[in-house]
C-alpha cells in the first residue's frame, strides 16, 4: 500500500480515560482498544454518524492498578464480537468478552507488572513481565514458563513464523524458537522498551537510549533512527514502509527509509502509537487522551478542534518553559557540558529544547551524568509532584551517600514498594543491596506501617521471599548470586567533551607553519579547505541539531588529506575532530564507509600513531576516538574483528603513555569487556583480560586508571561460575 508524501493532521480525540492512556490495540477494523493508568480498558467503535471517527462502546474495569499492554482476539464462536487481552501493574492477565464487557478468564502467575502480550494462532496467550519471565496460557491456565532475561522484560512480539522476540532492561533483544534462544541482538545501550515486526524485513526496536533500530532476524543492524531527545516508549510499522515512534520528549515521529519525515508535538509524553490499516496513526498520551492522526485531507478535524488542540499544546509548552522557578531561556545550552565540573557531585541545569535538564559531575568517570528533567514541585501550581513529565503521589529526594548525587524516586499510592525499589535501582544502575533501605524509606515516608506481601511472593531477582521489615528473609531453592556496585559494568564510557576553539587554533597554527616551509608548502590547506574545517566544527558545536545536521563529502576529503599527508607530530588535533565526528549520527555513519578493508582510516591511523617513536598526543586522541566508536552498534563488528590488533599495537606503546593516555587506554579496555561480554566472545574476552591485568600490574599507575582496569577484570571474572 503506497501512501502519498503528505503530512499527518489531527483527525479526532478519544476522551474518556481519567489518567494517562498507556496502550493501544487496533482491532482489525472493528474498533480500537485503549488502556490507562486509571485501571480501565476502553473499547471504541466507528461512529455511525461521523465517518472516520469513534465513539466509546465499552468500559472494561477489573484491574486493581494501571493497565498496560493489550492484544486482540478476532470474532469467533466463543467471542462473536471479539475479545481483548489486558495486562496490568497488578501482575494479572485478563481476557475480556466484548459482547458482555466482562472478564471471562483471570490468569495469575506473574509476580510483577505484565509488560507485553501476544496471541498465538491457536489462541494461546503469551505474556512478558518485569519478573523476567515469559509465560504461555491456554484456556486460562499456565502451560509454559521460562526466564528469558536476567532483568525485567519490557516487550514481546511474535513473528509470522510463530517465533517470539523479547526486549529487556538488560538492553538485549532475543529471538526464541519455543524456549530456545536463537539469537541475541546487541547494540542498544539502555532498556529495550518496545518491539514491532516488519514482515519479510526484520524487527523494529525502541529504546531508552533514544533510538529506534531496524534489525534482520539474525541480529544484523540495518538502520538506526536518531531524532528523539528522550526515552522512546513505542514503535510500530505500516505496510507502506512508514514507521511511527513515540517518546518522553512529547513527540510522535514518522520515519521513512530511516529518515524522520514528520514530528508531531503532544501535550505530554507519547506512551504508545499504532497504525490503522489506512495509514492513520493512533497515539496514547499522558494527558489522558488518545488521538487519531490522518494523512487524508477529507478526514482532518474541524477548524475549531484544531484551534483548541493548538491552544492546549501552546499552554502545555508555555508551562514547561518555566519550571522549578527557573527561566529556561536564561539557561545555558548543551555546550555548557563541554566544561569539566569543579568537584564530584556538582550539579548544572542546561536547556534541552523546551526543557531544563539537570546534570551531575562524575569526577571518577570524568563526565556529566544526566539526573533528569527539572519540573515544578507541589508548590508551583501542580496538585501532584512530577518527574519526567509524569505526575506522582510522591517524588522523593534519595541521598545514597558515597559522594553520589541526589536521586529522584517517584512513587504512587497502591504501588508495590518492592517493585518500585527494584525498577528504580535498575534504572539508576545502583546495586540491589540497597533494596531494603529503599523499601523502608518508602514505607516510612508514606505511612505504610502495615504493608505486607502474600506468602507466595518470590523476589524475581534473587528467587527469595520478600523481606518484610522486622523479619528475616530466606532463600528458596538456590543461593542468589551476589550483586556488586561496579561489576559487571553496563554501558559504554565515552569521551564527549572537546575544546573546539583550541583544536581549530592548533590546526591553524600548524597550517601556517607548513605554509612557511618550502618543503611542506603543498601540504598546507587552502582558504576553501580551512572554511570547510570551520563548517565541520560549527556543526559539531551545535549539539541541539545533531538529529538533523549532516556533513558534506568534501568535509571528509579535507580531514583525510591532513591525516594522510601532514607530519606525524601535527595530526593529533584532526584525530580529535574524528573523535567528535563519531558522536554525531551522520558523522559516524559516513565514517563507517571509511572502514572498508582496502581503505580503513582507523587501521591506517593505528599504524601511523603507534609506529615508533610514538607521539603522546596522537596516542591520546586516537585511543579516545576508538573508544567513542562503542557508542554505535554498527561499529561493533569492526571493533570485535580488530580487537587483538588494536590492543596489541597500543600495548606496545605503553612506554610513551602519560597519565591521560593511560586513563584513556584503560577506558578502551573496559569498553571492550562490555562489548565482548555482550557478544559472548570468549576468545576476545581473554585478550581483554590480559590487557587489563597488564594495566593493573603497573605499580606506578594512577588510581582512576587502575580502578577501570579492576572493573574490567571484575566484570570478566564475574561471568565465571
Amino acid at each position: 500500500m503506497a501512501l502519498e508524501a503528505a503530512q499527518y493532521s489531527l483527525n479526532c480525540e478519544l476522551r474518556a480515560h481519567e489518567d494517562d492512556v498507556r496502550g493501544i490495540c487496533i482491532c482489525d477494523g472493528f474498533g480500537i482498544a485503549t488502556s490507562s493508568r486509571d485501571g480501565t480498558v476502553r473499547y471504541w467503535t466507528p461512529d455511525p454518524e461521523m465517518k472516520h471517527r469513534y465513539v466509546l462502546s465499552k468500559t472494561l474495569a477489573g484491574h486493581s492498578g494501571y493497565v498496560g499492554p493489550l492484544a486482540w482476539i478476532p470474532p469467533c464462536e466463543r467471542f462473536p464480537d471479539g475479545g481483548i487481552v489486558s495486562g496490568g501493574m497488578d501482575a494479572l492477565v485478563l481476557l475480556w468478552d466484548l459482547r458482555t464487557g466482562g472478564a471471562v478468564e483471570t490468569m495469575k502467575g506473574h509476580k510483577l507488572q505484565v509488560t507485553g502480550l501476544v496471541v498465538d494462532d491457536n489462541g494461546d496467550i503469551i505474556s512478558s513481565s518485569v519478573d523476567c519471565t515469559i509465560r504461555r496460557w491456554s484456556k486460562g491456565h499456565e502451560v509454559e514458563l521460562w526466564e528469558a532475561h536476567s532483568t525485567a522484560i519490557q516487550a514481546v512480539t511474535r513473528l509470522p513464523s510463530g517465533d517470539i522476540v523479547t526486549g529487556s532492561s538488560d538492553s538485549f533483544i532475543r529471538l526464541w524458537k519455543e524456549k530456545n534462544c536463537q539469537h541475541t541482538f546487541v547494540g542498544h545501550t539502555d532498556t529495550v522498551r518496545a518491539l514491532a515486526v516488519i514482515p519479510g524485513l526484520g524487527i523494529l526496536s525502541a529504546s531508552h537510549d533514544s533510538s529506534v533500530r531496524l534489525w534482520t532476524l539474525t541480529g544484523q543492524l540495518l538502520v538506526e533512527m536518531l531524532g528523539h531527545s528522550s526515552l522512546v516508549y513505542c514503535v510500530d510499522a505500516h505496510s507502506s514502509g512508514l514507521v511511527a515512534s513515540g517518546s518522553e520528549d512529547c513527540s510522535l515521529k514518522i520515519w521513512r527509509d530511516g529518515v524522520c519525515v514528520q514530528s508531531i508535538e503532544h501535550p505530554g509524553c507519547v506512551w504508545d502509537a499504532k497504525f490503522l490499516e489506512n495509514g492513520d496513526v493512533v497515539t496514547a498520551c499522558s494527558d489522558g487522551a488518545a488521538r487519531i492522526w490522518t494523512l487524508h485531507s477529507n478526514q482532518i478535524a474541524l477548524p475549531l478542534e484544531l484551534e483548541a488542540y493548538a491552544r492546549k499544546l501552546s499552554l502545555y509548552k508555555s508551562n514547561r518553559k518555566k519550571v522549578g522557578g527557573l527561566n529556561l531561556s536564561d539557561l545555558p545550552g548543551l555546550e555548557a557540558l563541554q566544561t569539566a565540573g569543579m568537584n564530584d557531585g556538582q550539579t548544572k541545569v542546561v536547556r534541552e529544547g523546551d526543557n531544563g535538564v539537570a546534570y551531575s559531575w562524575n569526577a571518577r568517570e570524568y563526565k556529566w551524568e544526566k539526573i533528569g528533567e527539572v519540573v515544578d514541585g507541589p508548590g508551583d501550581g501542580n496538585s501532584r509532584p512530577a518527574l519526567g513529565g509524569l505526575q506522582y503521589d510522591y517524588v522523593f529526594d534519595v541521598d545514597i551517600g558515597d559522594g553520589e548525587p541526589i536521586r529522584k524516586l517517584p512513587y504512587n499510592h497502591g504501588d508495590n514498594p518492592y517493585d518500585v525499589a527494584d525498577k528504580w535501582l535498575l534504572k539508576e544502575n545502583l546495586p540491589l543491596s540497597y533494596r531494603q533501605q529503599i523499601v523502608e524509606f518508602v514505607l516510612q515516608n508514606t505511612g505504610q506501617r502495615d504493608f505486607s506481601l502474600g506468602a507466595s511472593f518470590r523476589d524475581p531477582y534473587t528467587g527469595s521471599s520478600a523481606y518484610i521489615p522486622g523479619e528475616t528473609s530466606f532463600l528458596v531453592g538456590t543461593v542468589a548470586k551476589p550483586a556488586y556496585k561496579h561489576i559487571p559494568k553496563k554501558g559504554m564510557l565515552l569521551f564527549e567533551i572537546a575544546q573546539f576553539d583550541g583544536i581549530q587554533k592548533k590546526i591553524t597554527e600548524f597550517n601556517v607553519a607548513l605554509s612557511a616551509e618550502m618543503e611542506h608548502k603543498t601540504l598546507s590547506l587552502s582558504e576553501l579547505e580551512l572554511s570547510r574545517l570551520s563548517a565541520i566544527v560549527n556543526i559539531l558545536k551545535d549539539t541541539a541539531h545533531y538529529h538533523s545536521s549532516t556533513f558534506a563529502y568534501v568535509d571528509f576529503i579535507v580531514l583525510l588529506k591532513i591525516l594522510r599527508t601532514w607530519p606525524i607530530s601535527m595530526i593529533f588535533p584532526v584525530i580529535d575532530i574524528f573523535r567528535m565526528l563519531i558522536l554525531h549520527p551522520d558523522g559516524a555513519s559516513k565514517l563507517l564507509q571509511h572502514t572498508k578493508k582496502e581503505n580503513d582510516v582507523f587501521l591506517e591511523l593505528l599504524k601511523r600513531t603507534t609506529t615508533p617513536p610514538a607521539h603522546a598526543g596522537n596516542l591520546l586522541t586516537y585511543i579516545r576516538a576508538i573508544t567513542n566508536l562503542f557508542k554505535h552498534s554498527f561499529f561493533s563488528q569492526w571493533l570485535q574483528v580488530h580487537c587483538s590488533e588494536i590492543l596489541d599495537a597500543l600495548s606496545n606503546c605503553q612506554a610513551s603513555f602519560n597519565k591521560n593516555v593511560r586513563l584513556s587506554y584503560s577506558t578502551l579496555v573496559l569498553n571492550y569487556a562490555v562489548l565482548l561480554i555482550g557478544l559472548k566472545d570468549t576468545q576476545g574476552q581473554g585478550q581483554v583480560l590480559s590487557a587489563a591485568l597488564e594495566i593493573a600490574e603497573d605499580q606506578s599507575l594512577d588510581d582512576d586508571s587502575k580502578f577501570r582496569a579492576l572493573v574490567t577484570i571484575g566484570s570478566l571474572v564475574s561471568l565465571k561460575d
